[in-house]
Parts: C-alpha cells; sequence; structure tokens
C-alpha cells in the first residue's frame, strides 16, 4: 500500500515540476516562438506526469483498470504538437519577429 502512494506521489510531484518549468519559460523567454516552446513541452509532460499518477490511484482503488485518463493523454498528446505548429505558422504570416539572440549570425530577420 506504501509503494503504491509513493509512486502515486512521484507521478504528481513529477508532473508538477514539469508543469513548474513550463511556466517559468513561459514568463522568461524573450519572444512568441520561444514561449510558445515551453508550454508546448513541459506543460504537456506536466499534465501527462498527472494523468498517469490518475491512472494509477483509479486503477488500484477501483474495480479495474481507468482508461479514461488514457484517453485525456492520447489526444492531448495529438493535439498539443498540431496546435503548437498552427500557431508559430500563424505568427510567422503576420510576421511576428524573433527575439535577436534566437537567430543564427548572418540569418535575416524574417527567416
Amino acid at each position: 500500500m506504501l509503494w503504491q502512494e509513493a509512486l502515486i506521489s512521484f507521478f504528481v510531484v513529477l508532473g508538477g515540476a514539469f508543469a513548474l518549468v513550463g511556466s517559468i519559460g513561459l514568463l522568461r523567454f524573450p519572444d512568441f516562438y520561444q514561449r510558445l516552446h515551453a508550454p508546448t513541452k513541459a506543460t504537456t509532460l506536466g499534465v501527462g506526469g498527472v494523468l498517469a499518477a490518475s491512472v494509477l490511484f483509479f486503477s488500484l482503488r477501483g474495480p479495474g483498470l481507468s482508461l479514461h485518463e488514457l484517453l485525456v493523454t492520447f489526444f492531448l498528446f495529438i493535439t498539443a504538437p498540431v496546435s503548437a505548429h498552427l500557431l508559430a505558422r500563424a505568427a510567422r504570416h503576420c510576421g511576428v519577429r524573433m527575439h535577436p539572440d534566437t537567430r543564427k549570425p548572418g540569418q535575416p530577420d524574417g527567416a
């Protein structure tokens, strides 16, 4: 019983840590493109950790395997990269510029 609670707590703390890192990245990165990167990567893993803890909790406490969280995880991992890609393309189309430190030396501003 104690090892189950420890494993569930581990996934909750891991998910919270990833969500915290993604939130800090959202605040600290200098331009839109880098800010978009932080929540789509780290926060997605954070939600995945919390969902893994939820799967374990309800599967161990309930009558059988909990599949609702697995469906949420599947749709999250499918939709997060697609939405980030569409947001980046829309920003590029609207002419949102990168931070000067983001570009490689000699690369033009719009590239």
